[in-house]
């Protein structure tokens, strides 16, 4: 069975998606998410074994949206395969998706048939699926960026996506380098609470528990 998750702030288009995988007996939906903040804070309670094997991410959402959900998640779970299903298929978020660790894009108007080939092509081969439609887009983008350009933006989007304070990016930086909030505070002239406080504002912004956790997402998205 392939586990999968949905995570969509409009209930019927949940409904809807679940209804088209579940006309395919090799898919069982484990989770619904009703925004990006909602996923994040189901998934800490899952169990590893648990865990889904693919996820549905729309991009239009409240609070924390697809792309800075799937930023997340990507570093948080790296062994989830993390698919766009959206109606959306302009340039900007096709890139900024792909970039935060999606492997896949599709539009929602595509049939049952076509999603339920397409995530078992995912599935067993590790085949990105793409929409006729978004694979186009993405060659002309491909096209147009050079691999320096490519990197920049990368790091550049990445620190965006989670917007940090420069405060925040100053204390994360001092935490990679082992220091506690005693020194770090001495270092920069606040108080140890204060440190402390900061470093809490941090863990929620990249939705992790743990220093351990947060430099993870650090190096991998560029932060520092």
């Amino acid at each position: 069975m392939i586990k999968v998750a949905i995570v969509d702030d409009k209930m019927n288009s949940r409904a809807m998606l679940m209804n088209k995988l579940q006309r395919n007996p090799f898919f069982v939906i484990t989770m619904q998410a009703a925004n990006g903040e909602d996923f994040l804070d189901k998934m800490k309670d899952v169990k590893k074994e648990n865990l889904p094997h693919i996820v549905l991410m729309d991009l239009e959402m409240p609070i924390i949206d697809g792309v800075a959900a799937i930023a997340s998640a990507s570093s948080l779970y790296p062994d989830i395969k993390y698919v766009v299903l959206t109606t959306f298929d302009d340039d900007d978020k096709i890139f900024r998706a792909i970039r935060a660790g999606a492997c896949g894009y599709l539009l929602k108007e595509e049939s049952s048939d076509v999603i339920a080939e397409m995530l078992m092509s995912l599935w067993e081969g590790g085949a990105g699926p793409i929409s006729p439609s978004i694979a186009y887009k993405i060659l002309q983008i491909v096209q147009q960026q050079t691999s320096v350009t490519a990197l920049t933006s990368n790091n550049e989007t990445s620190k965006q996506l989670f917007q940090l304070s420069e405060r925040e990016k100053e204390i994360l930086h001092l935490l990679s380098m082992g220091s506690g909030y005693k020194e770090i505070g001495v270092q920069i002239n606040i108080s140890p609470n204060t440190v402390k406080k900061h470093t809490i504002n941090i863990y929620q912004k990249l939705h992790v528990n743990t220093r351990a956790q947060a430099l993870r997402i650090a190096y991998t998205k560029g932060l520092i």
